[in-house]
């Protein structure tokens, strides 16, 4: 049972909820709380540690997330069987779905592209001021191509706010920073050529990771989802050595991968001398607890890439991304002379993104993104289910910048987009993601809400609903 002697410090400044998580967490992991053990009520536990029922909710949310406890209707929520060892300690970009048929580019009035973001809230005047300080203080080095592998100072950033936020312990030399996500998955796909000419992958999964490794030679092979993501049976079984994933945050259904299955993954990793490709697109953006730890940051025998973007929290046209390399393929890195390649993103973006950082802007801006995200995506599903209710169903909605729709009024894929596009909405299509035409969902569609403003979201949305139903 949960050690109800449990002193919360209310004084700490850290989150009640999230100080009760780490604390049940621990006694999982080190095996106090044995598996099939019921957790005590939200009522019993916030009554015995004097806290909110919300704490203890948010608490209990989390661990669900992240595959510790599960809730059993009517019986309670329990631990879940941990069959793999304890956790380790650590070592001390736009995706644009592609349409089922060729869109004009005529505008629309209500446009729910994934991949836009909020540009109304991009604080221009700060960044415009540190790049006029950046352009004053280092106008001669400006006019250089700059470090191949991304501007140091701005690594060093990086490196701190990825182990802050994420977990990731890393080096700032071992992050490559680069003109967005398929730029450094094609660096990606010659360092770990050797590994063979098969890559697993998520199906359905991004399609434009797919893409980069087809045009790199690799047989991509399509590894199903469960409920809680990858098949690791299926991936063992395909025989690849490298696998392509997004386990925070499945895209696009949405999943999280919990513990337990992370820890296969690795063994996966480890028995197969595999390489693991974690892709964290957009892991800021998480509306229930706190962001979900990465895989890398569970790794201990470093087979984990790490990859992350500034896209979906700045600007996609800043085409700011980067890449965490594991020790071994850092090293084929420099062997293969990788720093003959010149850096592709400017480096007055790398010198101001550097100083946004480190002044406090960033993690700033991105508690307000996540409110305003937050909200969007409330008023989008919220609008969904008064006017559709069950006759849609909403897939996705606990994090991320989209949500999939699956409508249930007779239309395939190609007729509710061409329905909602004379009705002025755009939507788009679910079915290049997956690699197999066969397994495609019929009646669903992607609507993403980054770009467009609350007023629109509503507007969209009767909009769809006139044109469906």
């Amino acid at each position: 049972m949960i050690d109800m002697t449990l002193l919360l410090e209310k004084e700490s400044g850290e989150p009640l909820y999230l100080q009760l998580y780490q604390h049940i967490k621990k006694d999982i992991i080190r095996g106090k709380l044995a598996a099939k053990t019921r957790l005590p009520s939200i009522r019993a536990l916030s009554s015995h540690l004097h806290i909110s029922r919300n704490t203890v909710e948010l608490a209990y949310h989390q661990l669900i997330a992240e595959g510790y406890v599960q809730s059993r209707p009517r019986s309670g929520i329990f631990v879940i069987e941990l069959e793999l060892e304890k956790l380790p300690a650590p070592f001390s970009e736009s995706r644009k779905p592609l349409e089922i048929s060729k869109q004009d580019s005529t505008k629309v009035p209500y446009d729910f592209r994934y991949g836009d973001v909020d540009v109304e809230h991009f604080p221009l005047t700060t960044w415009r001021k540190l790049s006029n300080q950046c352009l004053q203080r280092k106008q001669a080095e400006l006019f250089s191509y700059g470090d191949p592998q991304g501007e140091y100072e701005l690594r060093i950033e990086i490196a701190r706010y990825l182990y802050d936020s994420r977990g990731v312990n890393c080096s700032p030399n071992q992050i490559m920073i680069g003109a967005g996500i398929q730029y450094l998955l094609g660096v990606l796909s010659g360092l770990v050529g050797a590994r063979g000419n098969s890559i697993g992958m998520e199906e359905p999964g991004y399609d434009g990771a797919r893409t980069i490794f087809q045009h790199y030679g690799f047989n991509v092979i399509p590894i199903q989802l469960d409920k809680d993501g990858l098949n690791i049976h299926q991936l063992y079984e395909s025989r690849s050595r490298i696998v392509y994933i997004t386990p925070s945050h499945q895209f696009p259904y949405g999943m999280v991968m919990p513990f337990a299955k992370r820890m296969q993954l690795l063994k996966w990793a480890e028995e197969q001398d595999g390489i693991i490709i974690e892709d964290d697109y957009d892991s800021e953006f998480r509306y229930v607890g706190k962001p979900i730890p990465s895989l890398q940051s569970l790794d201990s025998h470093h087979r984990t890439v790490y990859l992350g973007t500034f896209s979906k929290c700045l600007l996609p046209s800043l085409r700011i991304a980067y890449m965490v390399l594991p020790p071994a393929l850092l090293e084929i890195y420099n062997k293969q002379n990788y720093r003959l390649y010149d850096q592709t993103v400017s480096q007055l973006h790398q010198n101001t993104l550097e100083l946004f950082m480190k002044n406090g802007h960033w993690e700033a801006h991105i508690r307000k993104m996540r409110n305003v995200y937050h909200k969007k995506q409330s008023v989008l599903i919220g609008t969904i289910r008064e006017l559709m209710g069950e006759q849609t169903i909403v897939i996705g909605q606990d994090a991320g910048l989209h949500v999939l729709l699956c409508v249930l009024n007779g239309m395939d894929e190609a007729e509710l987009i061409q329905a909602a596009e004379q009705a002025g909405v755009r939507v788009y299509a679910v079915s290049p993601f997956w690699a197999q035409s066969s397994q495609v969902e019929t009646s669903m569609v992607l609507i993403g809400f980054g770009g467009l403003r609350i007023e629109d979201i509503v507007k969209g949305v009767h909009a769809l609903h006139r044109a469906w139903f």
